[in-house]
């Protein structure tokens, strides 16, 4: 059986090679998706946006997977902007075994502070040409729904133990909250069905998280 990890290790020197490449404004991280809930597995530069070994994927969902420009598993250059205000400019791209199961992701993520202050400037005097809108095909978004099944599965079977507690499910749920799996259509249903529970109590676990959060 394949070892996901070593595969994903294979990665490192592409990954080092891009941030010496690009410069300490390129930040690379590497995701192993058997871990959702700790998946960084490799980071360099990570003072771009201070990502650590150990902790989970944050766009992943909300804006990779659900954006319409997701295509063949990669996404390019959607931004984000960090707590301390500073835009990143980022590349996502999926990474699978063998068996084509999806089991990482490769994250560029690159400060474009001073060249959104060069672009400003640039635009002053050219005219910016609108984007065409884009449409998923069907398969592509069997895809998305695919990948991201798996990743619920996943987080659910790392995350299960006989002596579960209802504080335990609510915890869990709140994770996958955070990460945008509810955004995603038939979602409660698999989640419900893995966790062995109701899809009402799913979604008053959910009203539970949001009236708390308040």
């Amino acid at each position: 059986m394949e070892d996901s990890k070593k595969v994903l290790e294979n990665f490192i020197p592409i990954a080092k090679a891009t941030a010496k490449m690009f410069g300490p404004n390129c930040e690379v991280v590497i995701h192993d998706l058997a871990n959702p809930r700790s998946s960084v597995m490799f980071t360099v530069n990570n003072h771009v946006t201070g990502r650590e070994i150990g902790q989970s994927f944050d766009h992943l969902v909300t804006t990779v997977l659900r954006s319409e420009d997701f295509k063949e598993d990669y996404l390019a250059g959607y931004t984000f902007v960090t707590e301390d205000r500073r835009t990143i400019r980022s590349s996502t791209s999926l990474i699978r075994d063998s068996r084509q199961n999806v089991i990482g992701a490769f994250c560029i993520n690159f400060d474009v502070g001073a060249m959104n202050q060069m672009q400003q400037f640039i635009s002053t005097f050219l005219p910016i040409k609108p984007e065409e809108p884009v449409t998923k095909s069907d398969d592509e978004i069997e895809n998305v729904e695919g990948i991201v099944d798996q990743l619920i599965q996943q987080i659910i079977e790392n995350s299960v133990h006989p002596g579960m507690k209802r504080q335990d499910k609510i915890e869990l749920i709140k994770f996958m909250d955070e990460k945008g799996i509810f955004l995603m259509k038939g979602s409660v249903d698999k989640v419900a069905s893995l966790l062995g529970i109701s899809k009402v109590t799913v979604y008053s676990y959910l009203d539970e998280i949001k009236n708390k959060s308040r």
